[in-house]
């Protein structure tokens, strides 16, 4: 028998994040390293269970074996429950057809039976590849007041990167009147968040009205959302005045790393309210060396600095030896960076090597020119 629950919570965390690159070959976009000693799914799963969440489906897809071995039992979010906690939600083989994820909204349709468990009066919807801290029991409040039927939760963006969002048209009140997907001219700049929250009895109705429309792209930003306000249905937006990143391409991840370091950095992970919580592997606490030189950088458990690191983030069991500097760049798990190689601007993931004299990037390259080094390479210095 399962407890029924007021809310729960639907992440789609199934993207190929193809616009990562090396860093998406072999791993799913949400499990990839972000801040030193995080996951980029750390931060919805730990919004839910800040914001009294307790029922969360991971919904998985791509390459999921990594991030299924790390969400596990959702011990670490405090998602380890007898009634409701974590489920992962890969697709399957029913009765009269399988198929893959054809788009969000399939993906939730085709999990129903999951929502339906726990009869919740509210599905919150969720997206597995962006850095923020939000408590959605705020967003909740609203919906319920306005007597919504769907809340899209936004922010405001730069007017130049509009286009490449859902932009929300809004009246005073914050009512919906027009949803655009990716305009090339948008009329305005509150950018839809991917985070949208839903009565649970019209979610279901029209996700099965969408399955049933042959050319329907199964989407909730192209489908469900234009669908909703055809039919006259109450939406509004929720804006959101903190700090969020969809880290979807090199820059923004490499430029959301940097957020992090400073006396007072853009996104403040020391604070204890809405804590980010995360699995980490217990490792040996970090040397640094009598020569070492380590300037606005977080280095964490498990790595030995007897070189020089400046301006960059570093994740467990890195190594940067005598002679060797890190500028500007993101480091991952037990990368060896040797004698005299120098790392600039780059994103190096993790088990590499960068050999003796190796270098890596260009000093001072900027957020449009990073480097990218794949999982376990060996870079070699150039012969002269």
């Amino acid at each position: 028998m399962y407890c029924k629950k007021e809310c729960i919570a639907m992440l789609l965390a199934g993207g190929q994040g193809s616009r990562l690159y090396d860093l998406t070959k072999q791993i799913a976009k949400p499990a990839v390293s972000f801040g030193g000693k995080y996951k980029i799914i750390d931060f919805p799963l730990s919004n839910c269970i800040n914001s009294g969440i307790d029922t969360v489906g991971v919904l998985t897809q791509y390459q999921p074996l990594a991030l299924n071995e790390y969400v596990a039992n959702g011990a670490p979010w405090d998602l380890d429950r007898m009634r409701g906690g974590l489920s992962v939600l890969p697709p399957y083989q029913g009765g009269k057809h399988s198929d893959w994820y054809k788009g969000t909204a399939n993906a939730i349709y085709q999990n129903i039976n999951f929502i339906k468990r726990y009869n919740p009066d509210y599905v919150l919807i969720l997206s597995g590849d962006h850095i923020y801290r939000m408590d959605y029991k705020l967003m909740l409040e609203q919906h319920k007041r306005t007597g919504a039927v769907c809340t899209v939760a936004t922010i405001t963006v730069p007017m130049e990167e509009a286009s490449r969002f859902g932009i929300c048209n809004t009246n005073p009140d914050g009512s919906i009147y027009e949803f655009e997907e990716k305009p090339k001219q948008p009329k305005n700049n509150q950018a839809s968040m991917g985070i949208y929250i839903f009565s649970t009895k019209t979610l279901i109705e029209y996700l099965e009205a969408d399955e049933a429309d042959e050319n329907s792209s199964n989407d909730f930003g192209k489908n469900i959302i234009p669908n909703l306000l055809n039919n006259g249905e109450k939406l509004y937006s929720y804006k959101f005045d903190g700090y969020w990143k969809d880290v979807g391409t090199i820059s923004s991840l490499w430029e959301a790393n940097m957020d992090l370091i400073g006396e007072e950095p853009i996104l403040n992970l020391a604070e204890k309210k809405l804590r980010i919580y995360s699995k980490n592997t217990a490792r040996a606490p970090q040397y640094v060396g009598a020569k070492a030189k380590i300037s606005n950088s977080l280095i964490p458990e498990g790595c030995r600095i007897y070189g020089t690191v400046k301006n960059s983030i570093l994740s467990g069991g890195v190594i940067v030896e005598e002679g060797a500097v890190v500028s500007d760049s993101v480091i991952m798990d037990d990368v060896v960076i040797k004698k005299g190689a120098s790392v600039y601007t780059a994103i190096i993931d993790a088990d590499s090597i960068i050999e003796e004299g190796a270098v890596v990037g260009t000093d001072g390259a900027g957020k449009d020119n990073i480097t990218v080094i794949a999982s376990g390479s060996v870079v070699a210095a150039k012969k002269a």
